[in-house]
C-alpha cells in the first residue's frame, strides 16, 4: 500500500488575506533570510524572530501524544461501519489485550520520551516515510495541481501573462525572504510557518535510500523557463513585466526551432532510476552539473507550453498535472520538471500551478497562488520597476541551459518516456463542477458545509458499491510546531446508517434528516479531534515505529482490519478558492479515487482521479447524491414547518 497521503486540506478558515502583507512589498529592506544554505544542505528548524513571518514560532505548542485509551477507542469506532459483528468482536479482543499489556505502556512511554526531546515527535518520521522515502513516481502519486480561474489574464499573450505572474511571484518572495509576510492564523492562533522555507529556490533531490529537500540561497533571483522541452535561465532582479515578457518571447523564438532533450521526464520516473540518472548526468561534465544546479536553485519554474491550448477543464487538468491534454498525451510528461513548483501558461495565456508536495502541504502554495492572481487582477503590485532602478545582473538575455548526453542517458530517457506513458495511460480523470448549490444553501440548513459534502461522497460511493467507503480526509495540524496533517476518518457508523436510510424507500425524509444530522455531528467531532492532533492514524503510526528490532509487532497492528481501515479508497481533501477552477491529485491506492474538492458559495467542485476507469461515473454519482441530499433536507424542513 502506498503510504504517501495527500495532505492539502484547508478545512479551517484562513483569515489572512491573499494580499496580506502586500503593503510591505515596496519597503527598502534587504535583510537576508535566516537560513541561507549552500547546495546540498537541507533546511533546519528556524528560530523565532521579531519579524511577522516567524515571530510566533517560539510560542507554538509541540505536537501532543494522545492517550492510548483515547486513540484505540476511536480506532474501534472507525471499524464499526467496515467490519462484520464477528470481525468487530475479534478486534475488540485484540484492542483490549493490547491496552492491558505492559508492551503497550512501553511503546507509549517511548513515544512520550521522544516527544520530550524533539520539536515534533512525528515530523522526521512522517516526512521520510510518507514523502522522501517513497521511491515510486511522484507523478501521479505525490504532486498536485491548481487550475487557475479562466479569464484572469484578460486575453493577454502567453509571454505577457507569464511575465505578470513572475512579477507577482517576485513580490511574494520578497515578503517571505524578508520575513514580512503575516503568518497564517486560525481563530487568531498563528500556524507553524516552517514550511515556507521550501516555497522558493528549493527542490526535492533524488538520493538513496530516501530523497532530501534542498533549499538554495535566497539570493538566486532567476527563474527557469521551459519551452519545447528546452530550459532557459531568466533573471528577474530589477526586471518588470515588459522586460520579462520580451525575455519570454525570445525564449519561444529560440526554443521553437528544435525540440530539446526533455531531461525533465526523468523526474517523473522511479526515484531510484532518477537518482542514478542524475548522478550520471552530473558525472558527464561540469556543464551538466551547472545545468542541474541552475534548475534546482531557481525561484521556481515557468512552463510556456506550445501547441493548441486545452479548452475543457479535463484537458486543462491533464496538462497542468502531467504535461498533455489527455491520458495519452499526458504520458509524455511534456515540458515539465516535477521536482520543483511550476507555473504553467498555455498558448492562450491561461495558467495553472503544479506543486512539489514533499515539504509543503497545500495551504502555503494556495496562499501564494491566490496572492499572484489577486495582486495582478487588482493592480496591487508594480508591474514595472521604479524609475531609475536598473537590473543588476549581467545576464540581460535568456541563457539556455544545455545538457550533454551520452548514449546511456539517451536510452534511459527513452525508457522513462515509455514507462511514464504506460503509467499515465492507466489514469482516468474527471473535473466536475456542480452548479446546483454551494455553501450558501448548506448553511441555511445549519450544518457544516464540509460535513455535508463528505456525506455526499459517502452516499455517492454507497450507491455505486453498496457499502461505506474507507475515507481519508486530510486535516492540517499546523497549529503545532512542524505540524502537517492528521486524518479525519469520514466513514462512521452514523454515516453508514444515513446512507442505508437514503436507499430505503420506507424511511421518511424527516427520519433521514435526523440520521444525516447525527452523521454530520459525528464528522464534526472527529474533525475537531483531528485538528487537535487527537486522531487515530498518526498516533498508531508512531507506536508502530517504536517497535524495536527483535520485538513482535502487536497483533492489533497485524490484523487484516488494521490494513483495511487505512486502505484509503477515497482520498479526499478540501481547498476552496475563488481564484481556481479546480484542483487535484492522484489516487493513493490502486483501486481507489483521488477526490479533491472545493466548496464555493453556489458551487461544489470535485477533481476525480482513478485507475478504475470510472471517473465520469463517480462524478455523476456525486452530482446525483448532492441533489438528492438537498431535496431530502428541503422536504424535511418543509415537513417540520407544517
Amino acid at each position: 500500500m502506498l503510504l504517501r497521503i495527500l495532505s492539502l486540506n484547508s478545512r479551517t478558515s484562513r483569515p489572512v488575506s491573499a494580499l496580506s502583507g502586500l503593503q510591505h512589498s515596496a519597503m527598502p529592506i534587504a535583510v537576508p533570510p535566516k537560513r541561507q544554505l549552500s547546495t546540498g544542505q537541507p533546511v533546519k528548524n528556524v528560530a523565532a524572530t521579531n519579524k511577522p513571518l516567524y515571530a510566533s514560532q517560539s510560542t507554538i505548542p509541540h505536537l501532543p501524544v494522545p492517550t492510548l485509551s483515547s486513540t484505540f477507542h476511536k480506532y474501534y469506532e472507525t471499524l464499526i461501519p467496515l467490519l462484520t459483528p464477528a470481525q468487530l468482536k475479534h478486534n475488540k479482543s485484540l484492542i483490549d489485550d493490547f491496552l492491558s499489556s505492559d508492551y503497550a505502556k512501553t511503546l507509549q512511554s517511548r513515544l512520550e520520551e521522544r516527544a520530550k526531546g524533539k520539536d515534533s515527535w512525528l515530523s522526521e518520521w512522517w516526512n521520510e516515510t510518507a514523502y522522501m522515502g517513497y521511491r515510486g513516481r511522484i507523478i501521479p502519486n505525490v504532486s498536485y495541481f491548481y487550475i487557475h480561474k479562466k479569464g484572469l489574464g484578460k486575453g493577454q499573450k502567453q509571454e505577457e501573462r507569464a511575465a505578470e505572474l513572475v512579477r507577482a511571484t517576485v513580490e511574494f518572495k520578497k515578503l517571505v525572504d524578508n520575513e514580512l509576510l503575516e503568518p497564517e492564523k486560525v481563530k487568531g492562533q498563528p500556524l507553524c510557518m516552517e514550511s515556507y522555507h521550501y516555497l522558493f529556490n528549493a527542490a526535492r533531490i533524488p538520493t538513496k535510500p530516501a530523497d532530501v529537500p534542498l533549499a538554495h540561497p535566497k539570493d538566486n533571483h532567476h527563474v527557469v523557463v521551459l519551452r519545447n522541452n528546452r530550459y532557459f535561465k531568466v533573471d528577474t532582479e530589477g526586471r518588470g513585466k515588459t522586460e520579462l515578457a520580451e525575455a519570454f518571447r525570445e525564449v519561444k523564438k529560440l526554443a521553437d526551432g528544435k525540440e530539446g532533450s526533455g531531461v525533465g521526464i526523468l523526474t517523473a520516473d522511479n526515484r531510484d532510476v532518477w537518482t542514478d540518472a542524475r548522478d550520471h548526468i552530473i558525472s558527464l561534465s561540469p556543464t551538466n552539473k551547472a545545468a542541474v544546479e541552475a534548475i534546482e536553485s531557481a525561484i521556481l519554474l515557468v512552463c510556456l507550453d506550445d501547441g493548441p491550448a486545452p479548452t475543457t477543464d479535463d484537458a486543462r487538468a491533464w496538462s497542468i498535472w502531467a504535461g498533455g491534454h489527455d491520458r495519452s498525451a499526458a504520458g509524455k510528461g511534456f515540458n515539465r520538471w516535477f521536482d520543483k513548483h511550476q507555473i504553467i501558461v498555455d498558448s492562450s495565456g491561461e495558467s495553472g500551478f503544479n506543486g512539489e508536495h514533499s515539504m509543503l502541504d497545500g495551504t502555503p502554495t494556495l496562499r501564494m497562488n491566490e496572492f499572484l492572481l489577486a495582486s495582478v487582477a487588482q493592480g496591487k503590485i508594480p508591474l514595472e520597476p521604479p524609475e531609475g532602478e536598473n537590473a543588476t545582473s549581467l545576464m540581460a538575455r535568456p541563457e539556455e541551459i544545455v545538457f550533454e548526453l551520452d548514449g546511456k542517458l539517451k536510452e534511459v530517457l527513452e525508457r522513462s518516456k515509455k514507462g511514464f506513458g504506460e503509467e499515465m495511460a492507466l489514469q482516468d480523470l474527471k473535473m466536475v463542477n456542480f452548479t446546483g448549490y454551494g455553501k450558501e444553501l448548506i448553511k441555511t440548513h445549519k450544518t457544516s458545509p464540509d460535513a455535508w459534502v463528505q456525506m455526499v461522497k459517502q452516499l455517492a460511493f454507497f450507491r455505486l458499491h453498496g457499502r461505506p467507503a474507507v475515507t481519508y480526509e486530510s486535516c492540517q495540524t499546523r497549529k503545532y510546531l512542524l505540524g502537517r496533517t492528521e486524518v479525519i476518518r469520514s466513514a462512521s457508523a452514523e454515516s453508514k446508517t444515513f446512507c442505508e436510510a437514503m436507499l430505503d424507500s420506507n424511511v421518511s425524509d424527516v427520519d433521514r434528516e435526523k440520521l444525516f444530522r447525527k452523521a454530520a455531528s459525528r464528522h464534526i467531532q472527529y474533525s475537531v479531534w483531528a485538528a487537535d492532533a487527537q486522531g487515530v492514524d498518526r498516533h498508531m503510526f508512531g507506536l508502530k515505529k517504536l517497535v524495536k528490532e527483535g520485538e513482535d509487532v502487536p497483533a492489533v497492528f497485524k490484523d487484516e482490519a488494521f490494513g483495511r481501515s487505512s486502505h484509503w479508497e477515497l482520498s479526499t481533501s478540501q481547498l476552496s478558492s475563488k481564484f481556481l477552477d479546480g484542483w487535484g491529485y492522484g489516487e493513493v491506492v490502486e483501486d481507489g479515487y483521488g477526490l479533491s474538492y472545493a466548496i464555493g458559495d453556489n458551487t461544489l467542485t470535485w477533481g476525480i482521479t482513478t485507475k478504475n476507469n470510472d471517473a465520469a461515473q463517480m462524478g455523476d454519482a456525486l452530482c446525483a447524491a448532492a441533489e438528492e441530499l438537498k431535496e431530502v433536507m428541503e422536504r424535511a424542513k418543509k415537513a417540520g414547518e407544517a
